[in-house]
């Protein structure tokens, strides 16, 4: 057996542990605890062992033609939150603007300069793409790099923000809170398979290689009105859920939620963002967080053109972004 079956045999049999309507694990689960599947399993990764590109590597000149194909009015919706000192942050992160006023140029025309200085950590606030380094399992990260070796004082010598570059592919968007006919999915509610299916017939939506998966919860509803609640926990993807989607093959995973997985974890209590070490660290795909979903879900809008660009933060772990919708 290939380490590519192999690894695909490990997630099934976890998928089959976290299945059923409510996501439920298996009692011998419950009482081992979660791991994430084991460096033989997980690499290398299906492009190979030299790779530092994950899912980026469907991002192909062909796939950005059928994504502009999606364009046929021409409008845009934007679904990046604005970047204040009232949005929600964790621990110590922040975002601060002091602005320089106004240096008064010499010459007669009187030609005056505004500026602002901005503090802040600049790849994990606000609306923000997630590379690869942020999350490791152990001392790996993404088809095992040993991250200690790849890390410098001013970042990541391997697999930063900058490396990432543009993404322009189809988006799909879907609806699990008008699944459920709610504004908002209840606190700590955990995104099943079946809710992700049953969503996607619903909107007559299927996903194809290659799409960036936006999952709208309604959680983005709470931003900058209810930073205590927002940040304290949230409805997202379970981990078989994650698992479903991940199968498809995404460029990327989104949300309108921080960390596009359900926290903390129903059906793994003892495991820390669990999605996020198979997201990024497993099958080297991106994720998108503390997205603007509300204007899109009350369109319908289910299918468009996604532009995202990373901010070229050499070594980052990740991004500050304003994505769009293109339709």
């Amino acid at each position: 057996m290939s380490k590519l079956s192999r690894r695909k045999a490990v997630f099934g049999s976890l998928c089959m542990a976290c299945a059923g309507a409510h996501g439920l694990m298996a009692s011998s689960a419950r009482a081992q605890g979660w791991s994430p599947p084991g460096a033989a399993q997980r690499c290398p990764s299906r492009w190979g062992a030299a790779d530092r590109r994950g899912a980026m590597n469907l991002m192909t000149p062909e796939r950005a033609k059928r994504a502009a194909q999606l364009i046929r009015t021409g409008e845009i919706v934007e679904c990046g939150q604005t970047l204040n000192q009232t949005m929600p942050f964790f621990g110590t992160r922040r975002f601060d603007v002091h602005l320089k006023r106004t240096f008064m140029n010499p010459e007669g025309n009187r030609r005056g300069s505004n500026e602002e200085l901005v503090v802040a950590e600049i790849g994990q606030v606000g609306t923000q793409l997630d590379a690869f380094p942020h999350q490791t399992i152990g001392d790996e990260g993404y088809n095992c790099v040993n991250i200690p070796r790849i890390s410098s004082r001013n970042g990541f010598t391997e697999m930063g923000v900058d490396t990432v570059g543009t993404i322009f592919t189809r988006g799909v968007l879907i609806d699990v809170a008008a699944l459920k006919g709610v504004a908002t999915l209840p606190d700590t509610y955990e995104i099943t398979p079946e809710d992700l299916e049953a969503a996607l017939r619903r909107q007559n939506t299927r996903i194809e290689e290659g799409d960036a998966v936006i999952v709208h919860t309604g959680w983005g509803l709470l931003w900058g009105r209810d930073n205590a609640r927002y940040v304290r926990s949230c409805p997202g993807l379970g981990v078989a859920a994650a698992e479903w989607v991940l199968r498809q093959n995404p460029m990327l995973m989104g949300s309108d939620n921080w960390p596009v997985e359900c926290a903390p974890s129903k059906t793994m209590p003892d495991a820390s963002l669990p999605v996020h070490q198979l997201a990024l660290a497993v099958h080297g795909v991106h994720l998108l967080e503390n997205m603007k979903l509300d204007v899109l879900a009350s369109r319908g809008q289910h299918e468009f053109a996604f532009a995202v660009q990373p901010l070229k933060v050499q070594g980052g772990t990740g991004s500050t972004v304003a994505p769009s919708a293109l339709f």
